[in-house]
């Protein structure tokens, strides 16, 4: 049994600032308050988030409304197979009045940048993306241009078995804080869909805060204070999955450094200044489980991920959790 630590409120403003963000993200996105939840967890701790999902379920719904709630820059790109880096980066035109190059801004500057099926495309722009979600910046004809704040990237990911996609090479997995599914809604609510005459539900979310208050509150996470006991109970986990001989690659130290990152964000989300082990167990199989390379995969076998998922929850199940 974790133990259950009663929630504690922070000094500042932050948690009724975060208590509307979160209700008016979960007004467009009805009946989906985990994944709400987990691309706001991703969002304060500085992370990006990748959705494996068929169409339809509000995938765009949900960016469109967290862009909308935080006041910030949405731009959306369609990944095809034709698909340049240039396109999602911008290129440098020449400019015959003034005779030089001029530097047209692609998509990606923007505060929230919806990558909409990024595995139908080529991994060379697949790769576009990997420098501007580690570094928050783009390298250009020699120049460096760094990205607005905040920068969050949420990508779908159609299931590998589809025809015309092109999986993501697992250093570009890495880059995504979780890996998420939405799922249908609720019965109730999709029959509540049916009645409605506006469906646009994201565009009726109001502005909660602005970006440069998100920057401030994604700063407040890092002082989010980890016990001792919370670390070693995290480190077991990846070690864990070092040793385990279904896993042939287990985490990184960089998964276990976003597993930490991403509990301190769930524990500010949740109104405390202090992580409990809840915030790394749940959180585990979101964080770990497209950062590991199954033993099948060795064999040829390509597994899907709710397998990788199933072989981390039954890690956690045996590394026993601090009282």
């Amino acid at each position: 049994m974790r133990r259950m630590t009663s929630a504690v409120s922070l000094d500042d403003d932050s948690s009724p600032t975060l208590a509307r963000l979160r209700a008016a993200v979960e007004g467009a996105l009805e009946g989906k308050p985990e994944a709400v939840e987990l691309g706001l967890i991703c969002l304060l701790a500085r992370g990006h988030l990748l959705i494996e999902d068929v169409p339809g379920v509000g995938k765009t719904t949900m960016a469109r409304a967290l862009a909308r709630a935080v006041g910030g820059d949405l731009r959306r790109v369609q990944f095809t197979s034709d698909l340049l880096p240039s396109d999602v980066l911008g290129v440098s035109v020449y400019d015959q009045r003034t005779q030089a190059f001029v530097f047209r801004q692609g998509p990606i500057f923007a505060n929230v940048l919806l990558a909409d099926e990024v595995n139908r495309t080529s991994p060379r722009t697949q790769s576009a993306l990997l420098e501007a979600m580690n570094e928050g910046q783009v390298s250009l004809d020699g120049q460096t241009m760094a990205l607005p704040e905040p920068f969050f990237v949420i990508a779908t990911h159609t299931p590998d078995d589809v025809a015309g996609t092109d999986p993501l090479p697992e250093s570009q997995l890495d880059r995504f804080m979780m890996r998420i599914h939405i799922g249908y809604p609720p019965s109730h609510v999709e029959q509540r869909f049916l009645l409605a005459g506006n469906l646009d539900r994201a565009a009726e979310v109001p502005r909660v805060l602005d970006p440069q208050r998100l920057v401030m509150l994604q700063r407040e996470v890092d002082r989010v204070k980890l016990d001792p006991s919370l670390a070693t109970y995290l480190h077991a986990v990846i070690t864990t999955t070092r040793t385990a001989p279904a896993i042939a690659i287990g985490a990184s130290p960089r998964a276990s450094i976003t597993l930490a990152r991403a509990a301190r964000a769930r524990a500010k989300l949740r109104g405390r200044d202090y992580c409990i082990a809840d915030d790394v167990h749940d959180l585990a199989v979101p964080v770990l489980a497209h950062r590991i390379r199954l033993a099948a995969q060795a064999e040829g076998y390509v597994p899907t991920y709710d397998e990788a998922e199933a072989t981390v929850r039954d890690l956690l199940a045996r590394v026993p959790v601090p009282l």
